[in-house]
């Protein structure tokens, strides 16, 4: 597959929801910004948001600026929003984090909560570290987190349950791989990518972490506006189609000079 150009990138993510006028509806987003405001931890992703965010207006105004949410507190129900160009933005500042991975010979761990949707986007990016000479991490056997076990499928560390890729925003199965790794007396990673709560709790521990993010997902997007991440790509985690981000891959792989 080619890679594409901006413009050609921007129509497609438009085209097929992956940015543009997303599936997830104004209501679910908004009600899931009050939760993270009134302290619910599940919405907190693994991050540590103390007292900061808990005007849900406040969260409201950092996603329209850094996820393309409409901007208007009296639309509450209907279609929402991703920016496409912040998307594009937002690729470009990954690509820039891992061309230094690559230069500096990082150990980069790599994860997602999303399998159903992003599995084979960090998996083609964690091939593509590796042949570059990134080391990717190898994360500890034997890790057990919320009832289920965390494995590595394809490079990939992910939840599994009863022999399937389990959706998750737990950041219990990341602090379960950096605790093991610690455990076993192995270094950090030098650079988590990752997504929900797996990039959350990297983030939250002062990891260097990379990642994507829905526009009803709003911790990550308030950790970059904090520092505690570096990139948040916001875009809809879960189109029917997973090849679709095959294009948004490729061009995140040439802008990183990884193609």
């Amino acid at each position: 597959m080619p890679i594409p150009s901006r413009a050609e990138l921007t129509d497609h993510l438009v085209r097929t929801r992956i940015a543009g006028d997303v599936a997830t509806p104004r209501d679910n987003n908004l009600a899931h910004y009050r939760a993270l405001a009134n302290g619910d931890r599940h919405y907190w992703l693994g991050l540590d948001l103390g007292d900061r965010w808990t005007d849900e207006q406040d969260v409201l105004a950092v996603m329209a600026e850094r996820c393309g949410v409409i901007d208007d507190p009296a639309h509450r129900f209907g279609q929402d929003t991703i920016d496409p160009e912040l998307t594009v933005d937002a690729l470009d500042r990954m690509a820039e984090r891992l061309r230094k991975a690559v230069a500096d010979t990082e150990s980069v761990l790599v994860a997602t909560g999303h399998p159903g949707g992003l599995l084979d986007v960090h998996r083609r990016t964690a091939d593509a570290l590796r042949a570059a000479g990134c080391e990717i991490v190898t994360i500890p056997a034997g890790l057990r987190a919320d009832e289920g076990n965390v494995v590595q499928f394809a490079d990939v560390a992910v939840l599994e349950h009863g022999a399937s890729l389990w959706h998750t925003h737990s950041p219990a199965p990341m602090a379960a791989v950096l605790d093991g790794l610690e455990r076993d007396g192995r270094p950090q990673p030098d650079l988590v990518l990752a997504d929900h709560g797996w990039a959350g709790c990297a983030g939250g521990r002062g990891l260097d972490a990379i990642g994507y993010a829905d526009c009803n997902d709003p911790a990550l997007f308030l950790g970059e506006a904090e520092g505690a991440l570096l990139v948040t790509v916001p875009l809809d985690d879960n189109v029917p189609d997973p090849r679709h981000y095959d294009p948004m891959t490729e061009y995140l792989l040439g802008a990183a000079g990884l193609t």
